[in-house]
This record gives C-alpha cells, structure tokens and sequence, in this order.
C-alpha cells in the first residue's frame, strides 16, 4: 500500500538540481502544481512542477537534460522557467510519488472533468490503474495557503483559466 501523508506540509520532494525541499516552507502561500509552466508569479503563489515519464513518454530526457531541453528545444529560445522543478516522478501505479498520492487522496478527480480517463489502453503504462488517476500531462492542483489541496483540474483546463481561483486564494493571505 502506498504511503499517504496526513498534511500536505508533511511532504517533500528533490528539485532537478538535487535538493531536497520539505514542503513546510511552502506555509501560508498558495501553490500550484503541474507538470510545466511558462509564466511567472508574485511571491505569495508558488509554482512547482514534476516532470513525468508516464504518458505517451513524452518526458523521456534524464533529469539532468531536462533543464537543457526546455531552454533549446521545448519550448526553447533560451527559456528559463521561473518556479521549482523537480525530479522526473511517477504520479500513478505502485510507484506514485507520495506527493501525488496525497494529492489524489485529497482529490479524487478533476473538478472540470470527473469522468474522463485515458481511452487507449496503450497509453495505461502503470499499475495498478485507479479511477483517482491522473489521466494526461497537464493535470493541476491547486493548494490553499493553509496546505488544503482545494481544486484539480483536468489536462484541457487553460493554465490562465485558473487565475480567478489562485486571486482569490491569494485575498486570502493578505493580512
């Protein structure tokens, strides 16, 4: 059985660089979690993205490439993303990364899509499958500054669409 944090700021997780951030330092700021991002954000939202391997193997570069890849070849032109990136993990099947576990303990499916999971068997390169799966690259979650996982979304959800949400969680944090 997979390993289930009780909180969210009992995670933590290893950047592409090598450190090992625990998420306590994360307390009182919003953050959203996706695989990429291409934009940057004020200092009270916090953007961490974990590459993955396990659709289409689309992500196919070893962590220490995948920083080089995104800056020369996609998206390319010297890119440089403005959040934390982390190793390369598996979010579904016996090896889910406990962040991942946690987050789709929380939240089960996306709120924009509950139904949709992958419809070409030869894209399930994991086991066991669970309907809390996490269906494509892209997927979002959405933490309250107090750690609450609050909404996930679904690989079609615009990343810009979710602004409104991450504005209101961020009225939320203003003193």
């Amino acid at each position: 059985m997979t390993f289930i944090a009780k909180t969210f700021y009992d995670l933590r997780a290893t950047t592409l660089e090598g450190d090992s951030i625990d998420f306590n330092v994360f307390r009182g700021r919003v953050v959203l979690i996706e695989n990429v991002l291409q934009n940057r954000y004020p200092h009270r939202l916090v953007v961490l993205g974990f590459p993955c391997n396990q659709f289409g193997y689309q992500e196919n570069c070893t962590n220490g490439e995948i920083l080089n890849c995104l800056k020369h070849v996609r998206p390319g032109g010297g890119y440089d993303p403005g959040f934390t990136i982390f190793e390369k993990c598996d979010v579904n099947g016996a090896n889910t990364h406990p962040v991942f576990s946690y987050l789709k303990d929380k939240l089960p499916y996306p709120e924009d899509d509950p139904v949709s999971l992958i419809q070409d068997p030869k894209f399930l390169v994991w086991s066991p499958i669970s309907r809390n799966d996490i269906s494509w690259n892209f997927e979002k979650f959405l933490i309250a500054p107090e750690g609450e996982p609050v909404k996930r979304y679904s690989r079609k959800f615009e990343t810009i669409a979710i602004e409104p949400d991450i504005q209101r969680l961020l009225r939320l944090t203003k003193n």
